[in-house]
């Protein structure tokens, strides 16, 4: 039986999932938002490729969220992209009336679907979809591990110079600047980092890790990065319908893990049919346990202003 899944927000993050996931040829794909014509066009234009790229795959543009009906997988990407200046939290107060009003229509038309976010404040974003969805913590996810962990092993696999498929890396915390790129378990062929790197390299690699959203908003300097988010949706997408358990960092709704209770912080976990079917909770040093715990405490001033009485 063919899988659906349904994109919510035809802008370029998720009109790079719907191809992405178009082009993969084995499930049923929805793009919807609320401008007429813009999914409609974009869809039409997507399923027109598939002859030539050899996929049968079906993609469909609509307005109507009866048309995502019974979707396996929602990804949320609906919102107000960043501008240059202006940070993740910035777009809080805007996006979460989006989001809200999306998560209300997703669970009328697909209550039993895994939920991934992306619109930004991420973590922010996925803990107002877990409260509206009223979901169980495993099938409500954020994407953002993946994207992050994917920065960090390109700067370091071109600061090396070797294949990124060899780069090992984790990268936890909020999606944003205190985010925390764990570099004790950053290997590289199975080598680790720290010996093939001088410390300073590593800490510049890190920042820019950090910062990596930032950089592409301000080269653009009329939206924000979609062709790695794209990706890295996508990835998480597939370890779900194909239940390939994949351990990937995501941000997960912890209820004492790490020491952190009721709010979304990236950790690894395990991604199968069910969504997070695991937290994996791996050993930390004191300085790098601070730096969650940090990261978690910026998370939380987000969600005290959304004041969902969580």
């Amino acid at each position: 039986m063919r899988g659906k899944v349904s994109v919510i927000g035809a802008g370029n993050v998720g009109a790079s999932v719907v191809q992405r996931l178009g082009e993969k040829g084995y499930m049923d794909v929805v793009l919807l938002d609320i401008l007429e014509g813009v999914p409609q066009g974009k869809g039409l234009d997507m399923l027109q490729a598939c002859p030539i790229l050899g996929c049968d795959s079906t993609i469909k543009g609509t307005n109507d969220y009866a048309d995502t009906a019974n979707s396996d997988v929602i990804v949320i990407t609906a919102g107000v992209p960043r501008k240059p200046g202006m940070s993740r939290d910035d777009l809080l107060l805007t996006n979460m009336n989006i989001v809200r009003g999306v998560t209300e229509n997703v669970v009328k038309y697909s209550p039993n679907c895994v939920i991934i976010v992306v619109s930004n404040p991420l973590d922010a974003m996925a803990q107002l979809a877990l409260h509206v969805s009223k979901f169980p913590r495993n099938r409500v996810i954020g994407m953002a591990g993946v994207l992050d962990t994917a920065r960090f092993r390109t700067f370091l696999a071109q600061e090396l110079q070797v294949s990124v498929e060899d780069v090992q890396a984790y990268v936890l915390g909020g999606h944003g600047d205190t985010m925390v790129p764990l570099v004790r378990y950053t290997t590289v062929g199975g080598i680790p980092i720290s010996d093939l790197l001088p410390k300073e390299t590593i800490d510049r690699i890190v920042q820019r890790t950090r910062q990596g959203g930032g950089e592409i908003v301000a080269l653009l300097k009329t939206g924000s990065a979609y062709y790695a988010p794209s990706a890295a949706s996508v990835q998480i997408v597939e370890s779900i319908l194909l239940d390939k358990k994949r351990i990937l960092p995501c941000a997960a709704y912890l209820q004492g893990e790490y020491g952190i209770k009721g709010l979304f912080v990236g950790v690894p976990v395990k991604l199968g049919k069910n969504g997070i079917e695991k937290i994996i909770e791996i050993k930390l040093a004191p300085e790098e346990e601070a730096a969650l715990k940090k990261s978690a405490a910026s998370v939380k001033e987000l969600v005290d202003v959304m004041k969902l009485g969580v």
